[in-house]
């Protein structure tokens, strides 16, 4: 099993990657990535909603991993008009030329009205590859339709609880990589019952678990943490491997019915 996902344009998309969603900007979130890159991760995630791109920038500079070696991915806030200026702007905060991959957070408008913006960001050599997040089936046929481009990721909640595989399966018929965000289900569901006896079986704990469920599966996910011992835990997923009745049994707690759809409760 390799540790990275290629999109359809040949980018290797790293399985396992921090996420910096509500990581306080300042020490919290420079901490958080620094530890992330001294325990062998090689993709960050934040976004300009998050309000920290200028702490993962100082980090990536304090770090002796070089650049070029991390995956970055930041989003454009779709309440802002021009996403390739908010790209300049989030590229000077990172302290970097490029980003690896900029995603239009959410369909705010539309899922159309923030693409051409995104192609232009990826014309001009701000990113290189654009992607969206939170698109269901439907929003990923409509900027299909008009697009240039095609995404290359849709990044969107997902995990045994919320194993979309209608989405799952639309996003990898049309070429584009499923990436999941709260893949740890905000620690909701570590107690439960199938999850710690997988755990205790495999003499894991319940967040490796669910990360292996979805790396094993090519699919990448990026957990969040601001805890170096959590940081350093979560990146221990490659060195074992569920077997198939773990994995139908996981598979069994979806609360989703299998849907196609990024969220039960859209907030935008």
């Amino acid at each position: 099993m390799s540790d990275a996902s290629t999109t359809a344009d040949g980018l290797a998309l790293p399985l396992l990657g921090l996420g910096v969603w509500l990581a306080a900007e300042g020490a919290q979130t420079s901490r958080a990535v620094g530890w992330a890159l001294e325990a062998g991760y090689r993709h960050i995630d934040t976004a300009q909603a998050y309000g920290n791109e200028r702490s993962v920038g100082e980090a990536l500079h304090a770090s002796a991993v070089p650049r070029e070696d991390v995956f970055l991915t930041t989003k454009f806030w779709p309440g802002a008009r021009d996403p390739e200026r908010e790209l300049e702007a989030s590229l000077a905060r990172l302290g970097v030329d490029q980003v690896d991959l900029y995603l239009v957070h959410w369909p705010q408008g539309g899922p159309t009205r923030a693409w051409p913006g995104m192609e232009r960001a990826l014309r001009h050599g701000l990113t290189r590859a654009v992607g969206v997040s939170n698109y269901s089936a439907g929003d990923l046929d409509a900027v299909l339709a008009g697009a240039t481009v095609a995404p290359a990721v849709n990044q969107v909640q997902f995990s045994p609880f919320q194993f979309r595989r209608r989405l799952l399966d639309a996003c990898r018929r049309r070429g584009i990589v499923l990436e999941a965000y709260s893949p740890l289900t905000h620690g909701r569901n570590l107690r439960h019952p199938t999850i710690v006896q997988v755990a205790e079986r495999l003499r894991r704990t319940p967040a490796q678990v669910l990360l292996r469920w979805a790396v094993q599966r090519g699919i990448p996910a990026i957990p969040k943490s601001v805890r170096r011992e959590r940081i350093v835990e979560n990146a221990q997923v490659f060195d074992f491997t569920l077997g198939e009745d773990d994995l139908r049994a996981l598979d069994a707690l979806d609360r989703t019915g299998g849907t196609d759809r990024a969220l039960e409760r859209p907030w935008w």
